[in-house]
């Protein structure tokens, strides 16, 4: 189990509002907002306690939401953040939680990812977007040398990390960690932190 420092209480309840309106997340599942989307956000904790926070940018691709950027943002207040999706009602949504929360590291851009050419960030984040190889195609071209792309994904990563080994070539990078962990959750959910570095070259 991480240890979370923040309160999360007044999130859960603009977020149930919010979703209220527009379905960010099943209403089965709502039940399970803290287990399954918020802890879950936050487990880049154990990136970060391994590698520590040297970084000032994060960017989340494909942010749905809110997740995992508006978590991360809570927890990490000197961190700036930026959620990209290019679904209109889905950052209109996050920026009603986001302005609700008065979160002013969050910063949410309406667009696709491809369009960010000349951004580059420390961290780039994407959870439950695409396969990791087609994810590191849009992430690792926006990323600082020497910086990190972190993937989450499901126990069933094996796979997609064989595939994606010629475009870990063709950006200079490399999977560094994959780190393991579950959900606190009764049925037992194994999840991992893809953990890609850009070699400085």
């Amino acid at each position: 189990m991480i240890e979370i420092k923040s309160d999360f209480k007044d999130y859960i309840d603009v977020f149930l509002e919010e979703n209220s309106k527009r379905n960010l997340i099943s209403h089965n599942d709502e039940k399970f907002l803290y287990e399954k989307h918020i802890y879950d956000s936050l487990c880049i904790k154990l990136f970060f306690d391994k590698y520590g926070i040297n970084c000032t940018s994060l960017l989340d691709i494909g942010c749905g939401g809110g997740f995992p950027c508006v978590p991360i943002a809570m927890e990490y207040p000197n961190l700036r953040v930026t959620g990209i999706d290019s679904i209109k009602k889905k950052i209109d949504s996050v920026e009603n939680i986001k302005n609700k929360l008065g979160l002013c590291n969050l910063n949410l851009i309406c667009d696709r990812v491809e369009n960010l050419k000349n951004s580059e960030f420390d961290i780039v984040v994407s959870r439950a977007v695409a396969n990791l190889l087609k994810v590191s195609q849009y992430a690792l071209p926006i990323l600082q040398s020497g910086g990190y792309f972190i993937a989450y994904k499901s126990k069933k990563a094996d796979e997609e990390i064989a595939n994606v080994q010629d475009c870990l070539k063709q950006y200079n990078s490399k999977i560094v960690d994959v780190i393991e962990y579950a959900l606190p959750t009764e049925e037992h959910y194994e999840r991992k932190l893809i953990c890609i570095k850009k070699v400085k070259g």
